[in-house]
């Protein structure tokens, strides 16, 4: 653990935010930092490579050109994509999910069919399917898991039907911080005849996703979350999928001929990336890429998994805190998210900020979740591998003042 320790102090001095400011930062899964590797790449990249790409026959435009799809094969790699034709850049990963919404779910499924989408979901993978029911006369069908946050095959059995032809399913709740069986999952919704929409926002920069492995037929996630600029995502969709489906833009680039009485459209993935598209964004995602692999997963998982030990460990023993999920810090991958007896969720973050330490306040973009679990708001701690032990002792001490400061006894 010294070892771990060490190498995590060595880390963090890559961040310079973090190593400017006395800041505790965690509020990871809203947004991460960004460290210095990458801020140098998207740097370099508008100092020597930048122009329009695809559209020059010049020697920068294709150096342009060729950085951007690096860049695009780095990420296919990343998530053991088939193909780098099945990755497609966009904004971020609601743009990602809205893709497949507009593009897939409006053309492709009908009045009576099922979407089953989890009462989990991040607003973004709910309502564009609310959406699409709406438009098409589907039928939206409610995923509620077991009180800790699990999914079990009966509640499975509940949902699932020859009338199913969606699910859309995170892979890591954003207030649980459960993550979910997407491999066997995809298996059961497979076997109905339906396709899976898979909300990888949070779990992309945590823990290795594949997704052949998991034969999910489409995943969404973003850049900002896993050290890489704002305005940079990914739709990762089976190629046989994206070959059906239409343009979610139209415009420049994501054609082949166009005249005046008829269209021909790109193949994937420039059928679904019509205009300028972020060069520089997706040079800067690469550079993310190539910064978590140096670091490794192995040291990602076990520095968030024991800071997620510490931090639920100290909790359990001040009065009047309540987690939500899981009982058991395995469950939460990085995520606490809990409750103070008397305390409103945005009092409880003011007090943390008056110490530098950045917690989340409020519903976090899932109010069905919140429904489900009794709840109006609460508060959200997530830890990502550059936060150290000295950040959940600061946390904790402050999370121990709190109701005392609200004017309560304990």
């Amino acid at each position: 653990m010294h070892d771990l320790q060490s190498r995590v102090a060595a880390l963090r001095a890559d961040f310079p935010l973090l190593d400017s400011q006395d800041i505790v930062y965690l509020d990871n899964s809203a947004t991460s930092q960004r460290p210095t590797q990458v801020l140098e790449a998207e740097k370099r990249f508008y100092e020597e490579k930048n122009a329009n790409p695809f559209r020059g026959v010049y020697e920068l435009s294709e150096a342009c050109t060729e950085a951007y799809e690096a860049a695009r094969t780095a990420v296919a790699d990343f998530i053991h994509a088939k193909q780098s034709e099945e990755i497609i850049f966009t904004r971020n990963a609601t743009e990602s999910l809205n893709l497949v919404a507009y593009s897939y779910g409006l053309n492709f499924l009908k009045p009576g069919d099922e979407i089953v989408v989890s009462v989990m979901e991040h607003h973004s993978n709910f309502l564009p399917w609310r959406y699409v029911a709406e438009r098409t006369g589907a039928i939206l069908v409610k995923l509620e898991p077991t009180p800790q946050g699990a999914i079990t095959d009966e509640i499975l059995d509940s949902v699932l039907n020859e009338r199913t032809r969606l699910v859309a399913l995170t892979q890591m709740s954003n207030v649980l911080g459960q993550v979910y069986d997407l491999k066997h999952i995809a298996e059961r919704v497979h076997a109905v005849g339906a396709v899976l929409v898979a909300d990888g926002a949070q779990s992309v920069p945590h823990l290795p996703v594949d997704v052949q492995a998991l034969d999910v037929d489409f995943l969404a996630f973003s850049g900002h979350k896993m050290l890489a600029p704002t305005g940079i995502g990914v739709l990762y969709g089976k190629l046989s999928l994206l070959k059906k489906m239409p343009p979610f833009l139209q415009g420049g680039e994501m054609i082949e001929i166009v005249h005046w009485d008829r269209v021909k459209y790109a193949q994937p993935p420039h059928k679904f990336e019509a205009g300028t598209v972020n060069t520089g964004g997706a040079v800067a995602l690469h550079a993310a890429i190539d910064y978590i692999r140096s670091v490794g997963f192995d040291t990602i998982m076990a520095q968030e998994e024991h800071l997620t030990r510490l931090a639920m460990e100290g909790m359990r023993d001040i009065p009047g805190v309540h987690i939500m999920g899981s009982p058991e810090p395995q469950d939460h991958q990085g995520i606490v998210t809990f409750t103070i007896d008397g305390v409103h969720p945005h009092d409880v973050a003011s007090i943390f900020d008056a110490e530098h330490i950045c917690v989340r306040a409020g519903h976090h973009c899932a109010q069905p979740l919140m429904d489900f679990l009794g709840v109006f708001s609460t508060t959200r701690a997530s830890f990502s591998f550059y936060n150290t032990e000295e950040d959940v002792a600061r946390f904790l001490a402050c999370l121990g003042k709190i109701r005392r400061q609200m004017g309560y006894g304990e």
